[in-house]
């Protein structure tokens, strides 16, 4: 599903892991405006770097969720949901 109350910003899905269920949205490089440290390794995502923001489905944005968002690589947030491992989803 699309987010129509974010200009700019990419697709919104679901996605199960080994975890539970995740809220993913994609983030284009072109929205990209600020660093973020993806948590799966530990890198800097930098600005104009396309790239996913996951946060836990049980929490709503509305309700704190903002918190628990995660900005991840997609190759890494790719091998994190396909296996059990390191890297902090929420």
């Amino acid at each position: 599903m699309g987010d129509a109350t974010r200009p700019g910003v990419g697709w919104q899905r679901a996605q199960s892991t080994r975890d539970g269920e995740f809220l993913v949205r994609t983030v284009p490089g072109a929205v990209a405006g600020k660093d973020y440290r993806c948590p799966g390794c530990q890198q800097i995502i930098a600005p104009g770097t396309a790239h996913l923001v996951v946060w836990p489905a049980w929490v709503s944005e509305t309700e704190g969720g903002v918190g628990d968002r995660r900005h991840w690589h997609t190759s890494c947030w790719q091998r994190r949901a396909s296996r059990a491992g390191p890297g902090a989803i929420g």
